[in-house]
């Protein structure tokens, strides 16, 4: 039993380390990005526009009759905005329409009489948007799938990590010795930096 434990552990510790080494080293970077904004300065990108759609799509009496699709993918096709809709809000005089994307806002504002737009998208950069990433912000439930399954196989590569260490007798106790050691470090900085 022992020994299929052992070679099961190895078997999952290399294949999964190497399946997830990219997904693994972009969280660690952008840990780093994450937790030294200063030295990434963010380069913001303003881009404006003007236009026109149809003034039937949203000069109706029924606000429940304003053509919502239609003008998402306007927008969408035209303007090339992208993100995921964030709010769509309604008033007597006026539509505003928002998208959000990692590292990206676009938000549009339209004169429900004229059918006229204002739109202004906002992008900060790479650094902000592999940022973005990191956190889940505004990306959708398909890559809160790749961090969920990224925290998976990071849990699985550290409990066949030790695994594997506890059946090396040679290196066994100093390697358990390590173990405390960091944990003792991250516990103490946490305590004694002013957290």
């Amino acid at each position: 039993m022992k020994r299929k434990l052992a070679e099961w552990s190895r078997w999952l510790h290399i294949y999964l380390s190497m399946f997830s080494f990219v997904i693994v080293l972009f969280f660690a970077v952008t840990g780093l990005t994450l937790n030294h904004l200063e030295w990434f300065p963010e380069k913001e990108t303003l881009r404006d526009s003007d236009g026109k759609l149809n003034p039937t799509w949203v000069n109706v009496a029924d606000t429940a009759q304003v053509k919502k699709l239609e003008i998402v993918e306007l927008f969408r096709s035209e303007y090339r905005v992208h993100g995921v809709l964030n709010d769509f809000r309604i008033d007597e005089t006026e539509i505003s329409v928002s998208f959000q994307g990692p590292g990206y806002t676009a938000d549009a504002f339209i004169d429900r009489s004229k059918g006229t737009f204002h739109l202004t998208e906002r992008s900060l950069g790479f650094i902000a948007w592999i940022n973005d990433l990191h956190k889940g912000r505004d990306t959708g439930q398909g890559w809160k799938w790749v961090i969920d399954f990224s925290a998976i196989f990071m849990s699985l590569i550290s409990l066949t990590g030790i695994i594997l260490l506890l059946f090396l007798k040679k290196k066994r106790i100093n390697g358990l010795i390590w173990l405390v050691a960091g944990l003792a470090l991250v516990v103490l900085l946490y305590f004694f930096t002013g957290l």
